[in-house]
């Protein structure tokens, strides 16, 4: 499920921005600029405050969407840092002397060092070229910032010609708190191929709630798009599988096999360098051994003993899924290391090795396990009811194999 929500400027589509509304206050000041340069020529400076998410970038770089006598360009930062540059650019988007050239600035200071000597160097070409270069060519150069010590700095250095300093201490707030919920439903819209937010589980009542902890408009769409990303399925991560190898065992020899393979005191994880010795000539030239043994890297791979004495009883008729389980047989399961690994227990756990015991109940699961070999996927289904009565069966994946049983376990409840 894709859901785009952009809250800066630059992540609108371009079809969109046109319905921006547009900043009043702000278009004023600029008709106010393009009046006094067309009567006293030369070029204007205007340092703009606002806070983060405010709609700084929006306001003034929508400007000549609104007012088509003017040109809106974004300078870089060779462009600020290089006069030579700066003129070359302002040059190539002039485009008819009846249209004056905005030239936006956004943020720069925030993204260098020394930003301290950045107005007094940026003013000081402004102030050569309000007299040369640009006398002629009507430019108006906007600076956004949201920092309001650099704002002041920015026009302090203007002293020495305060001509260009279009305005003190302007800062842009932004659309009514009212107008943010309907701001936002319209945006996502039309990101969204007019599908309502209301689909999404985020109702009024929501934004409203939302609107009014938020600061500015940029904030309350990042905040929507919080709400938003807990509707959206998390991305799958491998780190959370585990891949266990159950290994029923009915007496000594087959017990001491399994733990040749695995580290028992560390949950059983399998010793992949001890399985590689065993491997034949014709298994290891025949085996993905790279492709095995990514999988035991990007898995939590285990390979855990059963004995077969902890599961007989609850594993009588296979066929027919129980309704209940006795609580006696339950207890000998709950205490098998196989079950103290899936219940996330072990490492509260005090572990002491497995040893098949002697007695009739071990003898009675050793014949039953023995008219039982061949039916892997059946004991597996019923180890998942076992486990998890209500819904293991959802979250448990069998496959046989040679050995036993693969269950695979995604945040399995106990």
């Amino acid at each position: 499920m894709n859901i785009s929500l952009p809250s800066r400027y630059e992540d609108l589509e371009e079809a969109y921005r046109g319905r921006l509304k547009p900043n009043n206050p702000l278009n004023q000041l600029i008709q106010k600029a393009v009046k006094s340069m067309s009567i006293s020529g030369g070029i204007r400076f205007l340092p703009i405050y606002g806070k983060s998410g405010s709609g700084k970038s929006c306001a003034s770089r929508e400007i000549d969407r609104h007012l088509p006598e003017t040109h809106v360009f974004l300078l870089d930062r060779d462009e600020i840092e290089d006069g030579d540059k700066l003129l070359e650019r302002i040059h190539r988007e002039k485009r008819n002397d009846n249209v004056c050239l905005i030239g936006v600035i956004d943020q720069f200071e925030e993204q260098v060092s020394g930003k301290e000597n950045i107005p007094s160097q940026f003013i000081e070409k402004l102030s050569i070229y309000d007299r040369s270069h640009l006398k002629d060519i009507p430019t108006l150069f906007i600076w956004l910032t949201t920092n309001r010590d650099f704002q002041k700095e920015l026009e302090n250095s203007t002293s020495r010609n305060r001509r260009l300093l279009l305005e003190s201490d302007f800062e842009v707030s932004g659309p009514s708190r009212e107008s943010w919920p309907s701001i936002i439903k319209e945006t996502f819209t039309f990101h969204n191929s007019e599908k309502p937010l209301a689909d999404y589980n985020v109702v009024e009542k929501d934004l409203y709630d939302i609107c009014q902890d938020a600061l500015t408009v940029g904030e309350a769409l990042e905040s929507v798009g919080v709400l938003l990303s807990e509707r959206i399925p998390s991305l799958q991560d491998l780190s959370e599988y585990q891949v266990i190898l159950v290994w029923p065992v009915a007496d000594g020899t087959r017990m001491q096999r399994v733990l040749q393979f695995s580290r028992p005191r560390e949950g059983y994880l399998l010793n992949w360098d001890a399985w590689q010795r065993e491997l034949n000539a014709q298994d290891r030239d025949t085996l993905p051994l790279q492709e095995y043994n990514r999988t035991r890297l990007y898995f939590d791979v285990r390979i855990v003993p059963l004995r077969v004495a902890d599961i007989h009883k609850l594993c009588q008729n296979l066929d027919d899924d129980p309704e209940t389980f006795s609580k006696t047989y339950m207890q000998w399961f709950q205490n098998t290391h196989l079950y103290q690994i899936l219940s996330g227990n072990w490492d509260n756990y005090d572990y002491s090795p497995v040893k098949e015991r002697e007695s009739q109940r071990s003898e009675a699961a050793k014949t039953w396990y023995a008219s039982v070999t061949n039916q892997p996927t059946k004991i597996g289904r019923r180890l998942s009811l076992i486990l998890n009565p209500d819904s293991a069966l959802q979250k448990v994946a069998l496959n046989t194999t040679s050995l036993g049983l693969i269950i695979k376990y995604n945040c399995l409840s106990s």
